[in-house]
């Protein structure tokens, strides 16, 4: 998930040929209070214009207590992205705040996405995780995060791991997409490779970043290695016989696989079938 300033026309353009499965055209904390009202004519003028191809269209708005918050779900509400991303959600109440907004806006069937970016927010995530099945992802937004709790970032992001379990936990019981948040440190790519791999074995579902710099880096690490495909289509393949045969586990590899895993495969495959999609549409 890409991270768009929507201060410049020229990202918003660019967005359009990135290898990004997921744009996030931004009109909040970066873009400097001057060029409020202009970046969201810029994002209102990109989405009604198109051309993102199968690329998830997102939206952040500013936060509702803000000055411009409410004018931004007013502009924003009836253009058809594919979600509205909202900033310092930190409770059930704000979602339904959030929600009656953007449904009041004109937005009733418009997913939404929420930034969990605070202490509370985490200590939280189960409340909010649970608040709206109209909640399509729950995006970390480590950076904040590492400030308010005083930590420091470090390449092993130990102070993050509790934190990012967390929220992985919350989404997965109330079946929330989850995605990492960005590394702001834009030319470390060794930091920023060792994070999206550890962030995909942790089980987020994706990396927020900020630079398309960072692409290449992040859809090598979530995309499924064709080793991994071969194996998930295996795992299928011998418990199927083994069910049939009237056993309910199966050795594999050394590997005791049972009904769980059978699962577990069948997301990997559709996974990687999607990127494939993905790849061809983009081109």
């Amino acid at each position: 998930m890409l991270y768009v300033p929507s201060c410049n026309p020229r990202y918003l353009e660019k967005a359009r040929i990135l290898p990004a499965d997921s744009v996030i055209l931004d009109l909040g904390d970066p873009i400097l209070v001057a060029a409020k009202e202009i970046s969201r004519k810029h994002v209102v003028d990109a989405v009604k214009q198109g051309g993102y191809g199968a690329r998830e269209v997102v939206i952040r708005v500013n936060d509702l207590d803000s000055p411009w918050g409410h004018d931004d779900i007013q502009a924003v509400a009836k253009l058809g992205a594919d979600a509205i991303l909202f900033s310092n959600v930190e409770s059930k109440d704000d979602v339904v705040t959030a929600l009656d907004a953007l449904d009041r806006a004109g937005g009733k069937d418009t997913p939404v996405m929420v930034m969990i970016e605070s202490p509370l927010a985490v200590l939280h995530a189960e409340e909010i995780a649970s608040a709206s099945e109209r909640i399509a992802c729950m995006i970390m937004a480590t950076s904040d995060l590492i400030s308010q709790m005083h930590a420091c970032s470090t390449k092993d992001r130990f102070p993050l791991m509790t934190s990012l379990s967390l929220v992985i936990l919350a989404a997965r019981a109330y079946n929330r997409g989850v995605v990492d948040g960005i590394n702001s440190h834009l030319k470390n790519m060794e930091a920023f490779e060792y994070a999206c791999r550890l962030g995909r074995d942790m089980g987020f579902d994706g990396k927020s970043l900020v630079h398309p710099l960072q692409l290449a880096y992040a859809n090598d690490a979530f995309r499924p290695k064709p080793s991994e495909v071969n194996t998930a289509r295996e795992i299928i393949s011998a418990l199927s016989a083994a069910n049939a045969a009237g056993r309910g586990t199966v050795v594999l590899n050394d590997r005791l696989v049972e009904h769980h895993h059978i699962e577990a495969a069948k997301r990997l495959l559709t996974l990687s079938e999607m990127i494939t999609k993905l790849e061809d549409a983009h081109g």
